[in-house]
């Protein structure tokens, strides 16, 4: 399966740590002490949503339309 890459806008939260959310994919949340675990936690996050999508798509009828900006 062809890699995909996707962007996150983290921020450093006052109590410590870091928390991220991915602009591509909404509901894609997470956070981690360093921004190395908050690459995997989001990583794994990506990868959640992915497959709950995808899960979705190949059970129910579905369209796909497209929309010019």
């Amino acid at each position: 399966m062809p890699m995909t890459k996707y962007t996150i806008v983290y921020k450093h939260e006052v109590e410590g740590g870091f928390s991220g959310r991915c602009l591509e994919l909404p509901g894609a949340i997470s956070q981690g002490e360093t921004l190395e675990e908050l690459e995997l936690n989001m990583t794994d996050a990506v990868q959640l949503i992915l497959a709950a999508i995808y899960e979705e798509v190949h059970e129910k009828k579905k369209m796909v339309i497209e929309v010019s900006l």
